[in-house]
């Protein structure tokens, strides 16, 4: 079986005329339009030219957060859970969304209870991660347990620092064994059986990452976390994201990201 960070299809979704109203737990000012659609445009050939083919949705403008499609739903190569969002602004994005996951899967499972969005999620060799949070409740975890459990999957579930928004904003997958995270959630012990590679003082932003094929996609805000796992062996590629910044957003929340069974990983371009 290939790795779990091995994917060849990706949905994203265009960013509304809305975004500049998009939450945030700071405000640092509005993106544009334009600027988040750069920085999309950037995100979606990098996916491809590492070997993924990716569909871009049309935009919804009556929900300014829906670029972040991460959040609404989860997807395996065994299925999709459609969520429910812990945002009330955000609800009106699952039922979009799960629209275009029953077109792609056979099985589209939907979370009932509590809330639980897809940034809380880390898929590990061991276990599916479910970090609790401000968005992401007990009773919304204890539920996707159940839902994995239906895909043959074991979910997990773990505690996060309050100030986190997501365990996703402070955590990524490198390889099977290896964790980018910044040191307040590493302190949190939520990956006791991982190795850790600690985010340098001042660019723990850069956690959020992902790992897609043969590559590791950071923010180009962080020369050093780049240099950090350059140093690691890891083929390091930086993205432009001070735009998805401004939203509290990130590179792994800006995609759905999957291997079908059915076809092999392409060949990624240099």
């Amino acid at each position: 079986m290939p790795p779990i960070f091995h994917f060849d299809h990706a949905l994203v979704r265009a960013p509304g005329a809305s975004i500049a109203r998009g939450l945030r737990i700071v405000d640092r000012g509005s993106p544009t339009r334009e600027g988040v659609q750069g920085e999309l445009d950037a995100y979606v050939a990098a996916l491809r030219a590492a070997g993924v083919a990716v569909e871009v949705l049309p935009a919804l403008d009556d929900f300014p957060d829906s670029i972040f499609v991460e959040d609404p739903a989860l997807v395996f190569p065994e299925g999709a859970i459609a969520l429910r969002p812990g945002a009330p602004s955000r609800f009106g994005e699952t039922p979009a969304l799960s629209e275009a996951l029953r077109r792609r899967f056979d099985t589209v499972l939907e979370l009932s209870e509590g809330s639980a969005e897809g940034g809380d999620v880390l898929v590990t060799p061991g276990a599916v991660l479910i970090g609790l949070s401000a968005r992401t409740n007990g009773a919304g975890a204890e539920a996707l347990k159940l839902l994995l459990a239906r895909l043959g999957l074991r979910g997990e579930i773990v505690s996060t620092p309050p100030e986190v928004l997501h365990l996703k904003t402070d955590c990524a997958l490198l390889d099977e064994e290896t964790v980018l995270a910044t040191p307040r959630l590493a302190s949190a012990r939520a990956f006791q059986r991982c190795r850790v590679i600690l985010t340098p003082r001042g660019e723990e932003a850069a956690a959020n990452a992902i790992r897609v094929n043969d590559r590791v996609f950071v923010g180009d805000r962080f020369p050093r976390t780049a240099d950090r796992l350059t140093a690691a062996g890891y083929d390091v590629r930086m993205l432009p994201c001070a735009q998805i910044a401004l939203l509290d957003g990130g590179l792994s929340c800006l995609s759905l990201r999957w291997r079908d069974g059915r076809s092999s990983v392409a060949s990624p371009r240099p």
